[in-house]
């Protein structure tokens, strides 16, 4: 028997989603969760293992102490915003269980392996990129150097063993829905635009776009792309439909979905005969006649990454795509009645106060049924962040968020302030959702189902309450400036009357 393996997607602030499939773990602007679906993959491979999905059960510290006594051995998925925090979990997790074996898996421990076992004596080792295979290793006894992939402590240093290849054959994983079934309480994962409940898997692994600011590609799942057979997917959706048959929506969270027309097309042919609802992420260079094949096969939404409505900032962050081609992509989606979920980056290299300008009109043309607005934030490891750092735009960089988990403003530029970006983002929102026409269709959504009412007006709630605190964090960073130029006044006129 391999070790009684617990799989955790720890217990952070209140609402806070460092989900593994989260690009940007953070608290949300509205409570959302989304699966842990890359711990599912090795906890489906080991007997008597278990995947503990702790923030949307509302599992605490507490709780999670005690259910950990019961294990051997500890995979902890960590985020940069939630390192520290998932430190002192790790420590009385030890206390609580001094036999247990931990190991890190996730972005922060990618990137820095030696600072996470520097500073935490009680992880055993952790796992770089890809952690499927190595931690299943480790769980049916193989010595740690002979694990690939893997960083450790050996004779009082540090020990990195060579790099692991990235997985090739997706086929030969589990199906995450089995572990799903057996572990998590799909009704309690909620996003805002997507129905309730649902359940969401990846078909492909690797995303080939270069964007710099996303975290995930650059630090766990790389740019190769890769993918499963459509048979695989199909089997998979099949039987999720009998596991589930109150589940309202799947969701394919890949990087992209389907950024390969062929293939994309095959899998829609086999989903089409299952009759099921289905949403997923899409790139802007999406062409009509693999749109009209999605929605065909029963695809509702697509979640798109516009990101700027300025050519430059889509230029400087390598975007590979244009606002044209985006303008086209919104047309032939609204169409054929898929509904888009826009996704905008206020704060990326080359933003001024007239890009936000453009990028907000850029949003309203473009007309999508909901959108997230996001300050551009640099993740270690990402090529965003290397720019900000040599630049020296890199403000606060260790209060990444405040005490809730929320993102803060960290980029500053000369000509754009933080108080300033911060600020445009809650503009953005207002000017986006108090257009008569985006009101009416919120209006409309709510009179047509009473749960759809109670559910827009607790995340109103929910969104106006960070509101305010985003305001407050805004009038304290002008108050601060205001206070250091002073400062600067004082001393210089001190220095002339010298």
């Amino acid at each position: 028997m391999p070790l009684k393996t617990l799989f955790l997607q720890p217990p952070s602030f209140d609402k806070f989603d460092g989900g593994a499939s989260s690009r940007w773990p953070a608290t949300r602007e509205i409570e959302s969760y989304w699966y842990p679906v890359w711990l599912a993959y090795p906890a489906g491979m080991l007997e008597g293992s278990r995947l503990l999905d702790a923030p949307p059960h509302h599992i605490t510290f507490e709780q999670t102490i005690e259910i950990g006594k019961d294990y051997e051995f500890l995979v902890l998925a960590t985020s940069t915003v939630g390192f520290e925090v998932d430190k002192k979990l790790a420590v009385a997790m030890k206390a609580a269980n001094p036999k247990m074996k931990i190991c890190f898996v996730g972005p922060p421990v990618t990137i820095h392996p030696e600072r996470a076992l520097s500073e935490c004596p009680v992880i055993d080792f952790t796992v770089r990129r890809e952690f499927d295979y190595a931690t299943v290793e480790f769980a049916n006894g193989k010595p740690l150097d002979e694990i690939l992939g893997i960083s450790f402590r050996k004779d009082g240093k540090i020990v990195h063993t060579p790099d692991r290849p990235q997985v090739q054959d997706l086929d030969a994983l589990p199906d995450v829905t089995t572990v799903y079934k057996r572990d998590l309480d799909v009704t309690k994962y909620n996003v805002p635009f997507l129905l309730h409940p649902y359940v969401a898997l990846y078909t492909t692994r690797g995303c080939p776009a270069l964007c710099t600011f996303c975290l995930w590609p650059q630090t766990l799942s790389g740019h190769a792309w890769r993918k499963r057979s459509t048979d695989r997917v199909a089997a998979e959706m099949a039987h999720a439909k009998e596991l589930w048959p109150n589940v309202k929506e799947f969701f394919f969270d890949d990087d992209t979905f389907n950024i390969q027309k062929a293939r994309t097309i095959e899998l829609c042919e086999k989903l089409k005969p299952l009759g099921i609802t289905w949403s997923c992420t899409s790139r802007v260079t999406t062409d009509y006649e693999t749109l009209k094949a999605m929605k065909d096969a029963g695809c509702r939404l697509m979640i798109v990454g516009f990101e700027s409505g300025d050519p430059q900032i889509l230029k400087n962050i390598k975007k590979g795509a244009t606002v044209e081609r985006a303008r086209d992509f919104a047309r032939d989606a609204h169409k054929l009645g898929l509904i888009v979920h826009g996704d905008f980056i206020l704060g990326l290299p080359g933003e001024t106060k007239e890009s936000i300008e453009r990028t907000i009109q850029f949003a309203k043309d473009l007309d999508c049924e909901t959108i997230q607005v996001s300050l551009a934030h640099a993740y270690p490891g990402t090529e965003l962040y290397d720019y900000a750092k040599e630049n020296g735009f890199i403000l606060h960089e260790k209060n990444m968020a405040d005490d809730g988990g929320h993102q803060l403003a960290m980029i500053e530029y000369p000509n754009l302030s933080r108080d300033y970006a911060l600020d445009a983002v809650h503009r953005f929102y207002d000017e986006y959702y108090f257009r008569p026409k985006a009101v009416w269709r919120i209006v409309k959504k709510a009179m047509k189902d009473s749960n759809d009412r109670k559910r827009l007006y607790r995340e109103a709630r929910e969104f106006m309450s960070l509101r305010s605190k985003r305001a407050k964090v805004a009038k304290d960073i002008r108050a601060e400036v205001a206070l250091m130029k002073s400062k600067v006044k004082a001393e210089t006129a001190s220095v002339s009357g010298d």
